[in-house]
């Protein structure tokens, strides 16, 4: 998907959501544990009653690998199953040597079809340069939403005096255009996302951390909007375990709403 085609699903949706499928066996409704493949049944109803407000899609890798085999098949019949149109994440947070990366590259973007792979950046440029396909997405963590981030991404460099994340930004800026590389950005983060818009103005963030995590839509999209939006925002608890009940998937579509008509607001300011 190209960066023009992602705008146009903003706009025609109204809408920059990300639901994240970080979906977790001992979470969803119980009645779902006699279906054959319960994980991709929970996700199938997610998908039905969130597709209409979502821009994209962020199935959380671990949550598939940790159920072995069974869950790479689950993670295959999602992808599957959204519907044509809509961005698919691989939320994998891979970054190897080449070779590895290469590798890790041709996993989800020729054998799954993913539209993008989320990327550590700690091992330098020739561990990300693989993921760079032609009409696929490297989303590269910058500045993340957990409580840690501060462990590493805001140390300051002894030469230049920018912090880690901002070198990072500008390192990585010359690797790939914002047709193909997007940054995460935590939305617990927002007192910085007027800064960190100025490092990389004309590039896509994914935006964690908005609903279960206490992040703020609207300080958000205040300062990280450029004019192409230039935002994913992720919701993943807040939307996907609404409820654990028989009809969780109404409750999901309620939720996905209220962010959708959030969102449609901020656009309507851009």
């Amino acid at each position: 998907m190209t960066r023009a085609q992602l705008f146009e699903n903003i706009k025609k949706k109204s809408s920059y959501l990300c639901v994240g499928l970080d979906t977790d066996l001992s979470r969803i409704p119980k009645h779902l544990l006699t279906n054959d493949d319960p994980v991709f049944e929970f996700n199938k109803q997610i998908i039905d009653a969130t597709h209409e407000c979502a821009v994209a899609y962020k199935p959380n890798i671990a949550f598939y690998e940790a159920l072995g085999p069974a869950g790479w098949i689950s993670l295959q019949r999602t992808l599957d199953y959204i519907p044509s149109g809509i961005f698919t994440i691989a939320d994998a947070k891979r970054g190897d040597i080449g070779n590895t990366s290469a590798l890790y590259a041709k996993a989800f973007f020729e054998n799954m079809d993913f539209d993008s792979v989320t990327v550590a950046p700690y091992m330098g440029e020739d561990s990300v340069k693989p993921f760079l396909y032609k009409d696929k997405w490297v989303i590269l963590l910058a500045h993340t939403s957990n409580p840690g981030s501060s462990d590493f991404q805001i140390l300051e460099s002894a030469l230049s005096g920018r912090k880690l994340y901002e070198e990072v930004i500008l390192k990585s800026k010359k690797w790939a255009s914002a047709d193909q590389l997007m940054y995460v950005v935590g939305a617990t983060q927002a007192e910085k996302m007027e800064r960190i818009r100025a490092l990389a103005p004309e590039y896509f963030f994914l935006v964690p951390g908005i609903g279960a995590q206490g992040g703020d839509l609207q300080m958000v999209s205040k300062y990280g909007m450029n004019k192409q939006c230039g935002l994913l925002i992720n919701a993943s608890r807040s939307i996907i375990y609404a409820s654990d009940g028989v009809d969780f998937a109404k409750h999901a579509a309620v939720e996905a709403k209220k962010v959708k008509d959030e969102m449609d607001g901020c656009l309507g300011r851009m």
